[in-house]
């Protein structure tokens, strides 16, 4: 009977009716976190919307195609065929959608802030076209509270509707790890915190399509903490052998062979690698909203911040090894000429996002060197805002001729996809920062770590 139908226009009743029965998932980001996502709901039945502003991936996945070095074009080809995903940058169409799961970056701003840009103009974008009934599931790492609080505000504000009552909202970190064959997005257990218990269900019904083990906690801000916990994690661990790192080598003690025995205890120790400095969207940045929102509270995050201190010195300890190595040839830093081995954050991938690399290339360029890159993921160097300098900038060919030309070969990342022999065999110095070139080169009087 029409008295029995709730109380909002009839119109709006029909389209929550067509939704509720739909079992479309929008994913807003089509990037290293959506586009896996997207196609793991695609695998397991779902229809799934995806969304972007940059329509030079929307025209590609149209395309059957791939941007992303570890997702294949077969994947993407397979589930649009099969007429389970498609790509579109038409925010109205979040009508369509059962849920909302938003994957956008989270960076910091000019002066290591929180940035939310991202994730509240993509809540305001979706926040008119917000239907009674959907779920909305932010997965961008952030500080606890941003959630509930300041995406709530800007969604309830642009839909007239109210979280937990009218709309169900939830926080489910991304677990994302690209290049680690183990790093499925089917089996690593998902954390979903909700804004209500009745939040919390309705996100843990829709992941449960698509993910096998799911794991409840008791709000957005512990789930959105639990990221930061994990990342802080690996950031403090990472910056703890980078200190080692520095000093076994000045006692004459290679920090990789201490660790290649201490991991043999099967208690009490788990490996972590030292590097050039921290990459990624994820370990160099996500620390900081912690501490950012900690001063908030009037709490102190020592640990943290001498983390960060630490990790962000070790391009400088890098560029020190250079000139050491340049030194042993009697030559300097100024008007070398360098190769710099890999430009992407970590081995076998083509993001680059705030890759130490580039700080080692700035570094260098201050100091007089002339400096080139060889990165087979990395061909041409995408524009971005923390490094726009570098764009266009393109991938040398790795050749013994080409090797010789120049007077040291630095290693900023080591990709199983570089010829590690071919440099071994025709550099004339080689600066190794990530242990690529000890089976090679280890003894070797050309051959310097950092």
């Amino acid at each position: 009977m029409l008295t029995a139908l709730p109380s909002y226009p009839l119109f709006e009743f029909a389209k929550t009716l067509f939704f509720m029965t739909s079992s479309t998932i929008g994913i807003i980001g089509l990037g290293y976190v959506g586009l896996p996502l997207s196609l793991q709901f695609a695998r397991t039945g779902s229809t799934v919307l995806g969304f972007d502003i940059d329509s030079a991936k929307i025209k590609a996945l149209d395309a059957g195609e791939t941007y992303i070095l570890h997702i294949s074009a077969d994947s993407v080809r397979a589930q649009r065929e099969a007429g389970r995903f498609s790509a579109t940058s038409d925010f109205s169409r979040i009508c369509e959608c059962e849920a909302i799961i938003i994957c956008v970056p989270t960076p910091l701003a000019k002066h290591r802030e929180p940035d939310l840009t991202f994730v509240l103009s993509t809540g305001r974008a979706i926040a008119p076209h917000l239907q009674r009934g959907q779920l909305v599931v932010l997965e961008s790492t952030t500080y606890p509270g941003t959630t509930d609080t300041e995406l709530r505000e800007v969604l309830e504000e642009g839909s007239k509707l109210k979280a937990g009552v009218d709309f169900h909202l939830a926080f489910s970190p991304e677990r994302e790890d690209p290049g680690n064959p183990q790093s499925d997005v089917a089996v690593i257990p998902k954390i979903v915190g909700g804004f209500t218990p009745e939040c919390l269900k309705h996100a843990l019904n829709v992941y449960g399509r698509a993910i096998k083990t799911l794991v409840p906690v008791e709000s957005c801000r512990v789930a959105e903490a639990v990221k930061l916990t994990e990342n802080i994690f690996r950031a403090v661990n990472i910056a703890m052998v980078n200190e080692l790192k520095v000093v076994y080598a000045a006692m004459g003690i290679d920090i990789w062979d201490v660790i290649d025995a201490a991991k043999t205890k099967p208690f009490g120790f788990m490996p972590f690698y030292p590097g050039p400095g921290l990459g990624g969207h994820c370990i160099p940045i996500d620390p900081f909203y912690l501490t950012w929102k900690a001063r908030e509270y009037g709490q102190e995050t020592r640990f943290i911040e001498l983390a960060g201190e630490v990790n962000t010195a070790m391009p400088a300890y890098v560029i020190q090894r250079v000139g050491e190595a340049l030194a042993s040839l009697h030559l300097t830093i100024r008007d070398s000429r360098i190769l710099m081995i890999g430009i992407a954050y970590k081995s076998n991938v083509d993001d680059d996002r705030e890759s130490p690399a580039y700080v080692l290339w700035d570094l260098l360029e201050q100091q007089g060197a002339e400096v080139d890159y060889h990165d087979p993921h990395v061909p041409v160097i995408r524009p971005s805002r923390e490094h726009a300098h570098f764009a266009g900038r393109e991938s040398v060919a790795l050749a013994a001729g080409t090797l010789a030309d120049y007077d040291l070969v630095l290693v900023a990342t080591n990709h199983k996809a570089v010829d590690a022999a071919l440099i071994a065999e025709n550099a004339r110095l080689v600066v190794d920062s990530r242990n690529a070139l000890s089976a090679l080169m280890k003894g070797k009087p050309n051959y310097f770590k950092a």
